[in-house]
């Protein structure tokens, strides 16, 4: 197979308020966490067993940064779309500290507000490309 695909789907609740940061070129970045629970039965002791997992989501995609910024808030059920990254970095002792994150990169991604106390569910995609798309209006059909 040729090529290779990076894609990662996350269905969870924010566990804090969207952190918004600026970019060295002016750009907004937002970073949020996203628990998932998986649940089962304890096939011994018929109790129901729980284990949530951390997801930390950010956000490089501008239109969607600004709809994450206005709309997500501790608690908000989400659905997404974007791919893994894990990144280097040293804390302030000098240690090298590894984090892998689900990024919504620039050009692409999905979010999907699935809030209940929203009327709608509120669903903004951003295509991979943001050139306009000509269209030939002369089909002979």
């Amino acid at each position: 197979m040729a090529g290779s695909i990076n894609k990662v789907i996350v269905l969870g609740n924010l566990g804090r308020d969207p952190e918004v940061r600026t970019a060295q070129d002016g750009s907004k970045i937002v970073s949020f966490s996203v628990a998932t629970t998986e649940s089962w039965k304890d096939k011994n002791s018929g109790e129901r067993k729980d284990h949530t997992e951390w997801h930390r989501v950010v956000v490089f995609n501008p239109n969607l940064a600004d709809i994450c910024e206005k709309y997500l808030h501790k608690g908000s059920k989400v659905y997404l779309e974007g791919q893994l990254q894990t990144r280097k970095w040293q804390d302030k002792d000098g240690i090298e500290k590894y984090t892998t994150e689900v990024i919504i990169p620039r050009f692409k991604g999905e979010i999907t507000l699935l809030d209940s106390r929203q009327s709608d569910n509120m669903d903004v995609s951003i295509a991979p490309t943001e050139q306009p798309i000509n269209i030939d209006d002369d089909i002979p059909f």
